[in-house]
């Protein structure tokens, strides 16, 4: 026997010519479907991310292929969608081989490739890879069984009532059942067709058909056969049908969503041109969205890792960044369109389609208020989601309306009058030198190694500014020639910019770029990672690059050159230690603090959300000048619980100003004072070296 197959095997003419007909009217509707989504992007705004297109391929072609971004902190999850992604993959270039095979090559050239060896091989991997296809399904199906958190739809802004979300259950159902018939069905075409020839001795190439082929002696399979082929023809067909206009749209959306992605998304805002300025800073139509914008709703998945990853949400807030991206999603979807066969059902009226404003209507400004701007949704999202990006330009938009707290529009209008959020006298930017008993350098006046860029709070809140003397008095021990800018230091505009006051940031980044052009120096260090991010990712677009550190990079470099001696070792602490989200998820700095924890000697133990996976103080996107009495938990409150889970903890290490003041508050409120002290870095690092 010929070792080969037949396509359609005992088909007559008809019926291969009714495939036919279906298969390429399935084709047309599918990519009319797709062409919709993509005239949908067209009526979004230019991105500009159509540069460096081989790299951004070939990045999102490995994130794809390796499953990177799914596996990050849920290996049981990355594990099943790496079988699901390559048995699809797999089957689908067999399915495309096949076609090709028998559609083209022997047509046109007479010339078969599924025969012989290559027939065996191809059988076997397909085989193989058809069977992990199944595996994958079967361990999702096993994990929504569970009920996972992530994957709980149930809103924080809405009462029950208002909402129903049993379309995205379904949608999540179909989608699966339908890959599981797929490939189950695949399979019982193969045995039967084995069985009905026979059971030839090289279809043990076909491991896993060949052995169902063996229950099936004595069945009628030839019927068997035709019946199966065509459910699972007519299966496929359907499958593809509903791609564009379900959950299913995210197999290709989201390769393309990881390809235009922004690598500094979050870490730099985009600016707003001077044509948008005529119209007003923020979003207030569909059209003000870019088309990378419009495609982020449309990539998500559902998956809820942003969601369960949200400080906000924890705390009791309305906001989740999954439902703040679907419910754009089905805005824009009611708007321009296409639709979507199972979209979520609002009880609001006519749902969304009646709103006009995505900032306030859509999106109510509780919930964008609530965003403290971690970036863990960012960080979290395995299809490259950009959030921040869309918040922060709703929050343009409620500004130019003057939609916000008192509290939050007194701090803007303190830093736009006196430069710093307290409302004090640009003269008393330096008062905290007064107690040191050595001049600072005044970085304008005379060159410097070092820039200082202390920011507001290092230097004028009162529980900080003791720290910030610290920081002087090691870095003048250690010989490190270091200067500030005095009353010339303004805000760095990052949290002005990220409240969405973009004329205002703007302003201080003209100030302070002023003040750093009249200033020597060779590098710029902070002691606040908000200023960090700002000087380092927001300034280079206003034409001001500077090479920037935050301080605990600076001693490290001291301890290992020896210019900082550490004489003892604190062993008597048992500390853990908070990463900030500015100096850790959106700058990348990690290390350096656990070294300097490490160089003191305490015995440290991390957290169960640490590094990029660490937990907001509360305090980012002017959410420290907001009120938050209406919270169940605050964030900070439930990080200082989460610290005490560590057996015999007492001291909670903070590399950030706001991170202090937010801390120390929260051990209070907690009723914690006699259990944990919250420690900047630096205190540590001072006792070490023994300086009294």
């Amino acid at each position: 026997m010929e070792v080969t197959r037949e396509v359609f095997r005992n088909f007559p003419l008809w019926m291969q010519v009714v495939f036919y007909v279906v298969g390429l009217g399935t084709t047309a509707f599918v990519l009319y479907g797709f062409w919709m989504r993509v005239r949908k992007y067209r009526r979004g705004r230019d991105a500009g991310r159509f540069n460096r297109l081989g790299q951004r391929f070939l990045k999102a072609l490995r994130l794809m292929a390796t499953n990177a971004t799914v596996f990050k902190r849920d290996a049981y999850a990355g594990f099943a969608h790496w079988l699901i992604f390559w048995g699809f993959v797999v089957l689908f270039l067999g399915t495309v081989t096949v076609a090709f095979d028998h559609d083209f090559l022997e047509p046109v050239f007479g010339y078969r490739l599924l025969q012989g060896t290559f027939y065996k091989w191809f059988s076997l991997t397909l085989d193989v890879f058809g069977l992990l296809f199944l595996i994958g399904l079967v361990m999702m199906m096993v994990r929504r069984a569970k009920h996972p958190p992530q994957l709980d739809y149930t809103r924080p802004d809405l009462p029950p009532d208002k909402y129903d979300r049993k379309p995205y259950l379904t949608d999540d159902k179909i989608f699966l059942w339908l890959l599981l018939l797929i490939g189950v069905t695949g399979f019982l075409i193969e045995a039967a067709r084995i069985q009905a020839d026979g059971m030839p001795e090289f279809e043990r190439w076909s491991p896993v058909g060949y052995a169902l082929a063996s229950l099936m002696d004595g069945l009628p399979v030839d019927t068997i056969h035709m019946a199966v082929w065509w459910f699972h023809g007519i299966i496929v067909l359907g499958f593809l049908a509903y791609m564009p206009f379900s959950k299913a749209m995210h197999m290709v959306i989201d390769f393309a969503n990881l390809m235009f992605r922004d690598e500094l998304a979050a870490r730099r805002l985009p600016r707003v041109s001077e044509e948008k300025m005529k119209e007003g800073m923020g979003y207030v139509k569909i059209e003000d969205f870019t088309w990378k914008e419009l495609l982020d709703f449309d990539a998500c998945t559902k998956c809820g890792r942003c969601h369960v990853a949200c400080p906000a949400r924890a705390s009791g807030a309305p906001l989740s960044p999954r439902d703040l991206i679907l419910d754009l999603r089905t805005w824009a979807d009611d708007t321009i369109g296409p639709p979507e066969l199972f979209e979520q059902v609002l009880r609001n009226g006519n749902g969304l389609k009646d709103k006009k404003a995505p900032a306030g209507e859509v999106i109510r400004a509780e919930t964008l208020w609530s965003c403290t701007t971690c970036m863990a949704c960012v960080e979290a999202c395995p299809v490259g989601i950009e959030h921040l990006t869309s918040i922060v330009n709703l929050r343009r938009a409620l500004v130019d309306e003057g939609e916000m707290e008192d509290s939050l529009q007194d701090a803007l209008a303190n830093i736009g009058d006196y430069g710093n959020s307290f409302g004090q006298s640009e003269r008393a930017r330096a008062k905290w030198t007064k107690e040191l008993d050595f001049k600072v350098k005044d970085a304008r006046k005379e060159p410097v190694e070092y820039l200082w860029f202390v920011g507001d709070y290092a230097s004028f809140s009162p529980n900080v500014q003791e720290m910030t003397r610290k920081v002087a008095r090691i870095l003048h021990h250690a010989g490190v020639d270091f200067g500030i800018l005095y009353e010339a230091e303004k805000n760095s505009g990052n949290d002005v910019r990220r409240i969405g006051e973009e004329g205002l940031f703007e302003m201080l980044v003209e100030d302070n770029i002023a003040a750093l052009e009249s200033a020597e120096f060779r590098e710029i260090f902070t002691t606040d990672p908000h200023s960090l991010n700002a000087l380092r990712f927001e300034y280079p677009e206003f034409g001001a690059s500077y090479k920037v550190q935050h301080y605990t990079t600076l001693l490290v470099r001291l301890i290992e050159e020896g210019k900082i001696q550490l004489k003892k070792k604190l062993s008597h602490y048992t500390a853990t230690y908070h990463d900030p989200c500015y100096l850790g998820r959106y700058n990348g700095e990690f290390d350096a603090p656990r070294k300097l924890l490490e160089a003191v000697g305490v015995q440290f133990h991390e957290m169960r959300r640490c590094r990029d996976n660490s937990f907001c103080c509360g305090a980012g996107g002017g959410r420290i000048w907001m009120d938050d009495s209406k919270l169940e938990k605050r964030p900070s409150e439930q990080r200082i619980e989460e610290a005490l889970e560590i057996p015999g903890v007492n001291v909670f290490v903070v590399a950030c100003p706001k991170d202090y003041t937010m801390y120390s508050d929260a051990v209070k409120t907690t009723g914690n004072e006699d259990k944990l002290k919250v420690k900047d870095i630096i205190e540590l690092v001072e006792e070490a070296m023994d300086l009294s």
